[in-house]
């Protein structure tokens, strides 16, 4: 198993940034990817970025390209999730999740359905 925990959510202004923070723990020598998903209320979850968890390859929603950047820190396995010029709209529950089965893909994968371990989620609000 895995364990997933978030952190960094919170209050902001439009235009404003926040860096979230996913620490995992376990087995995490089997993860192939972890992505960092988001819901607001009354949507459905959506993919916001992912990124390898031993190579480079990092995948961004049309939505988060060229504002978050997804990174991470193996020695404290960590992901991070920092998000600059936000929106109203970037409003929602952020939550990280591991994907462990990415097999012959080399980005990592947008889709909930591929994603076995989730953390509890952390909230982000965006005011205008």
């Amino acid at each position: 198993q895995v364990q997933l925990v978030e952190s960094g959510g919170g209050l902001v202004q439009a235009g404003g940034s926040l860096r979230l923070s996913c620490a995992a723990s376990g087995r995490t020598f089997s993860v192939f990817a972890i992505g960092w998903f988001r819901q607001a209320p009354g949507k459905e979850r959506e993919f916001v970025a992912g990124i390898r968890w031993s190579y480079s390859y990092t995948n961004y929603a049309d939505s988060a390209k060229g504002r978050f950047t997804i990174s991470r820190d193996n020695a404290k396995n960590t992901v991070y999730l920092q998000m600059n010029s936000l929106k109203p709209e970037d409003t929602a529950v952020y939550y990280c999740a591991a994907d462990m089965n990415g097999g012959v893909w080399s980005v990592p994968r947008g889709s909930s359905r591929d994603y076995e371990y989730w953390g509890q989620g952390t909230q982000v609000t965006v005011s205008s």
